[in-house]
């Protein structure tokens, strides 16, 4: 089965449609799959549902989806860096679940081992366990809460094979193998392809079974966040 595609628009055609739960890699903006997220929005859908841990910045990564207002609902646990994502929730334009940064990694991760649920502590007593059961175990009250299981996900890696064995560049790994498992289709933009073998195996952060499309992006533009301090006068 041939898993490469020559473009990231070629890559998301026949499987992104409107009104999709999908689930997008990075961590601010480390490891998200630019390439495949400026496909996604030249091709239009919209009424999505997106999994992140957090929206981009203004007009770069995720954010571009949210000027564009392809974006109905984010599942996220920081929003702040994003000053139209703030306009559009205060104005009721985005609807917004806010979930826990651990509990997000673990939903995640449920969904990819076919773990439909879970309790944790995390959340009690707060609005993120609104509406949930709660349960008590040994004196403790936790909460339940549901895997995700997107049905695209879209996840940057630094190495694969052909196969679609993964290898991720140290931080850039963060939320992108457990977005990787838990997506029915699984999407992949790599900065490096190389043939089958040549991987230690050893070395394989997340094995092929897992991928379903490999794009090569091999020169993202891999914006840094930058700390910005006000300098008071005397």
């Amino acid at each position: 089965m041939n898993k490469i595609f020559p473009s990231a628009a070629e890559a998301l055609k026949g499987i992104v449609k409107d009104g999709q739960l999908m689930a997008v890699g990075g961590f601010g903006l480390c490891g998200i799959p630019e390439a495949l997220i400026a496909a996604l929005r030249d091709s239009g859908v919209k009424d999505l549902t997106v999994i992140s841990n957090n929206a981009g910045v203004d007009g770069f990564g995720l954010g571009q989806l949210l000027e564009t207002r392809q974006i109905k609902k984010m599942i996220s646990s920081y929003v702040g860096e994003n000053k139209e994502f703030e306009r559009q929730y205060l104005a009721g334009e985005l609807q917004l679940e806010f979930t826990p940064q651990g509990t997000l990694a673990e939903k995640l991760r449920a969904g990819g081992a076919g773990i439909p649920a879970f309790f944790t502590r995390t959340g009690v007593g707060t609005i993120v366990a609104d509406g949930k059961e709660l349960r008590e175990f040994d004196g403790h009250t936790y909460v339940m809460e549901h895997a995700l299981c997107p049905e695209v996900s879209l996840v940057k890696a630094w190495k694969a094979d052909k196969s679609g064995n993964l290898v991720f560049r140290r931080t850039a790994r963060n939320f992108n193998p457990a977005a990787a498992m838990a997506g029915k289709i699984t999407v992949v933009e790599v900065e490096q392809l190389v043939e089958v073998g040549e991987i230690d195996p050893d070395a394989v952060h997340l094995p092929g079974i897992y991928v379903h499309r490999i794009v090569v992006n091999a020169n993202p533009e891999k914006r840094i966040e930058k700390r910005t301090l006000t300098v008071k006068g005397d």
